[in-house]
């Protein structure tokens, strides 16, 4: 199993539209290196989901349902569709995670625009234990 983060505007579509959803296509991506994150994705993956601006937190996990397709309104462009697997009893903050030396490493930190990342299991279970009040 691979573990992803991914993230969207609350205000464009949140943790609940998911949940609401029940499902969605994680659509819109126009980086490439994204892109080719979104391709490695294999059915049953976990994804943290981000809301990015506003809140800065990771909230959730989804989870991957369907691997990746062309995007229907661009076939250059791919798409993945997740579902909503847990809510974080405890959103996880982008400050708690840079002040954390464990997760220095981490492509959140790092490379902070890119849209979906790759995150390593050691850090998937770092993250999973904040939210926990670990």
């Amino acid at each position: 199993m691979n573990y992803w983060l991914m993230k969207s505007e609350p205000d464009v579509y949140s943790w609940d539209d998911l949940v609401r959803d029940k499902k969605t296509v994680w659509e819109g991506v126009r980086n490439y290196q994204a892109r080719n994150n979104l391709k490695a994705m294999k059915k049953g993956d976990l994804a943290f989901f981000y809301h990015s601006n506003e809140g800065k937190a990771i909230v959730g996990i989804a989870k991957i349902v369907k691997e990746f397709y062309p995007d229907p309104t661009d076939n250059e462009w791919s798409v993945v569709d997740i579902a909503p697997e847990k809510k974080f009893k405890t959103p996880v903050t982008l400050a708690q995670i840079k002040g954390d030396k464990r997760l220095q490493d981490m492509a959140l930190v790092r490379v902070s625009r890119l849209s979906v990342q790759p995150v390593k299991k050691e850090e998937f279970d770092m993250v999973l234990a904040l939210s926990e009040g670990k």
